[in-house]
């Protein structure tokens, strides 16, 4: 089957669209578009600014529930037939020393970073594969390029989900399906809002006391002013995605070229940038 000319009306799930983030542009760059577009978020009031915006269909939906995965999923083919393209963007943020940090806080951001995303993609195939079409988008991050200290559970999970994108990729390409791995950099957003309400509930650190004032400083580094507007990167990324032939991978943001080049340094190189950097 050929894919479908043109994107009008094209059917678009994204996962983690809360007030104040990334997936919160992207469903208002998409409906620009002319496309149907379905926000989801765990809880509906975190995006009730979209409730009278006729062009988009908010659902309730956690990443980590199965059977909230199954409801939300079967509700949108229902109504709508289809799903042409899933955008994974549901995140969590975690900061702290990996030799201190309570193991529930990293597989809660796995849970939802990593196999949230996939329960999504396992959701959301067989609809795409009995049309013989659709695309996948993951977000994933720039700081995954060259994983410094304090944040190692949140890029661990990123990096993980670019490994299981290029995968998908090549295993789904048989299907007709994309499978398309956005790489933000700094993106002005509420992730920081949530990073510090998270690192708030953390214990004391022991070790570490003496990298508190950095290891809080890390919660908020994509925040600065060189971030990017979260609008102009959903400009961006939608157009890349929307292509018919969309690229395999789009990075855009702030520090995400300086980052793209220090995944390529020599380790000591790279180490000594983020040490000094990162007050590590």
């Amino acid at each position: 089957m050929e894919k479908q000319e043109g994107h009008d009306e094209a059917v678009v799930l994204i996962t983690g669209c809360s007030t104040g983030g990334i997936g919160h542009a992207l469903a208002r760059a998409f409906a620009a578009k002319g496309c149907r577009v379905v926000a989801t978020a765990r809880s509906r009031r975190s995006m009730e600014d979209l409730e009278h915006d006729h062009r988009l269909f908010l659902q309730e939906l956690d990443v980590q529930s199965d059977e909230s995965v199954r409801t939300a999923v079967e509700a949108v083919v229902g109504k709508f037939g289809r799903i042409d393209v899933l955008v994974n963007n549901a995140g969590l943020q975690c900061v702290g020393p990996l030799a201190e940090l309570p193991l529930s806080q990293m597989q809660n951001t796995f849970d939802t970073n990593v196999f949230g995303c996939m329960r999504m993609v396992q959701a959301v195939v067989p609809y795409m594969a009995t049309r013989k079409q659709g695309k996948i988008v993951n977000i994933g991050s720039a700081a995954a390029l060259a994983s410094g200290p304090w944040s190692g559970t949140y890029t661990a999970s990123k990096a993980a989900m670019h490994a299981l994108t290029d995968t998908l990729r090549l295993e789904l390409g048989h299907l007709g399906i994309d499978v398309v791995n956005v790489v933000p950099g700094a993106i002005t957003s509420n992730i920081a809002n949530s990073a510090l309400a998270n690192y708030n509930r953390m214990p004391e650190w022991k070790l570490f006391k003496p990298f508190e004032a950095a290891i809080r400083a890390r919660a908020s580094l994509s925040q600065g002013s060189n971030s990017t507007p979260s609008e102009e990167f959903a400009k961006y990324t939608v157009e890349a995605v929307l292509r018919k032939n969309p690229p395999a991978w789009f990075s855009y943001g702030g520090y995400s070229t300086f980052l793209a080049i220090m995944y390529h340094l020599p380790l000591f190189l790279r180490d000594f940038i983020l040490k000094k950097w990162l007050k590590c």
